[in-house]
C-alpha cells in the first residue's frame, strides 16, 4: 500500500492525545479520549536517566508538573510522585501508553533527543518492536531518523523541521534544519513534518507531491484552511477538524 493511502495521509493526527483541562497532553487519559473518538495519536517520547522511555514533551518539567527539573534527570521511581497540570493524571512511560492504546489507533512517536544518538533511539525501539498496532516514528534529529532507517528500516520514519527558534537546536543545526539539507545522505525520511506557521515554503514545496507533509500543529479552522495545498494532513490541537465534523 502507497504511504499515501495509509493513516499517516488518511486521518487528522491528534497532537499528544486529545487533550483538554480534563485530560493533559500526554497523558493517559488524552490517549484514551483519542481511542474514544477513533483518531490516530502524536506522543512525545522522553529517556529517564535509568534508560525508561516515558511520554513527555518539554525537557523541564515545571509547565506541566509545577516542579523543578529536568525530565532527563529523573528515574521511574521520580516521576511515579508527579501529577499533570492539576489532574492525578501522571507522566505514562512509552510502554503503558502502548498497553493502553493497544492498537486500536495508529500512534506517531516523535523522539525528543537532541543529543548523543543511539541508547535513547536502542531504548524506543526495544518498547515499539513488539508492540502489533500501526506507528510511525518522527524526530527534529536527522541522526535519530537515521538510526531507524538502519537499524529498523521497515518502520515508517519522518523528518521534523521548522524555522525554529528552540534553543536545543543552535547554529548550523538550526540552519541544515530549516532547509531539511540532511535528508537526503541521513535521514532519508518517508514524509515531512512542518511547523504549520512556516508553510508554505520553498524547502517543503520540493518535497510535496513527492512524499507526505504533514503540518504540526494545526490549533484552529483558519490554519487548516492555509495549509491546505502545501500539506497532506494536519497533526491537530485546540479545536475539531473540519473532516471530523461530517
Amino acid at each position: 500500500m502507497s504511504i499515501y493511502e495509509s493513516w499517516l495521509v488518511k486521518q487528522p493526527i491528534a497532537h499528544r492525545g486529545l487533550f483538554d483541562e480534563k485530560h493533559p497532553e500526554n497523558s493517559l487519559a488524552a490517549f484514551k479520549n483519542a481511542v474514544k473518538n477513533k483518531l490516530p495519536i502524536e506522543l512525545d517520547v522522553s529517556l529517564l536517566t535509568d534508560g525508561t522511555p516515558v511520554i513527555f514533551h518539554d525537557e523541564k518539567l515545571a509547565r506541566m508538573t509545577g516542579k523543578d527539573g529536568f525530565i532527563s534527570n529523573c528515574k521511574y521511581e521520580d516521576i511515579q510522585k508527579l501529577t499533570l497540570a492539576n489532574t492525578k493524571e501522571r507522566i505514562p512511560t512509552l510502554q503503558e501508553a502502548l498497553d493502553l492504546i493497544d492498537g486500536k489507533v495508529p500512534i506517531l512517536v516523535e523522539i525528543k533527543n537532541y543529543g548523543k544518538v543511539g541508547p535513547f533511539e536502542k531504548a524506543v525501539w526495544k518498547v515499539l518492536q513488539n508492540y502489533k498496532g500501526e506507528y510511525a516514528v518522527e524526530s527534529f534529529n536527522p541522526y535519530s531518523v537515521e538510526w531507524f532507517k538502519v537499524n529498523a528500516p521497515k518502520v515508517k520514519r519522518g523528518q521534523i523541521a521548522a524555522f525554529t527558534e528552540e534553543k536545543e537546536i543552535i547554529g548550523v543545526r538550526r540552519f541544515f534544519l530549516k532547509r531539511m539539507w540532511l535528508n537526503k545522505k541521513v535521514s532519508e525520511p518517508n514524509f515531512i513534518v512542518y511547523k504549520t506557521e512556516n508553510l508554505p515554503n520553498k524547502y517543503v514545496k520540493k518535497y510535496y507531491g513527492e512524499i507526505p507533509v504533514l503540518a504540526y500543529s494545526v490549533k484552529n479552522e483558519e490554519e487548516e484552511i492555509r495549509v491546505k495545498g502545501f500539506a497532506d494532513n494536519i497533526i491537530f490541537d485546540s479545536y475539531t477538524p473540519t473532516s471530523l465534523k461530517k
